[in-house]
This record gives structure tokens, sequence and C-alpha cells, in this order.
């Protein structure tokens, strides 16, 4: 992942660069890797993963 910073503007480089990691998911592996997940935990999170992106996609749909 490359992100250009033009002139001196380093912050705007490091909001972009932060924007794009969470985008991918970066920050969010990092974060589920650090500690050890049991696979019923895992499939548990997964599943509730699941019921959200279904109840955001309804709601977009439905206010749309």
């Amino acid at each position: 992942m490359q992100v250009a910073i033009s002139g001196k503007n380093l912050e705007l480089g490091i909001k972009v660069f932060r924007k794009k990691t969470q985008k991918e998911g970066v920050i969010k592996e990092a974060r589920l890797r650090k500690a050890f997940e049991k696979p019923s935990e895992k499939k548990k999170r997964k599943a509730q993963e699941s019921i959200a992106r279904k109840k955001k996609k309804r709601a977009e749909f439905f206010s749309s």
C-alpha cells in the first residue's frame, strides 16, 4: 500500500493512510490476530458480523 505525500502535508498523508488501512480491514485483522481466538468464538463473531451486514444492507434498501 502506498500513500503519496506532496509537499509538507504529512498530517493529510497520515489521515489518508489510516483511512485506506481501515477500509481494507488491515487494522481489524491485526487486532484479531493479536490473541488466539477459539473456534467457537470465531464462529459466533462471524455470525454477529453477518447479521450486522444484513441489517445495514436492509436499512439502506428501505431508506432509499
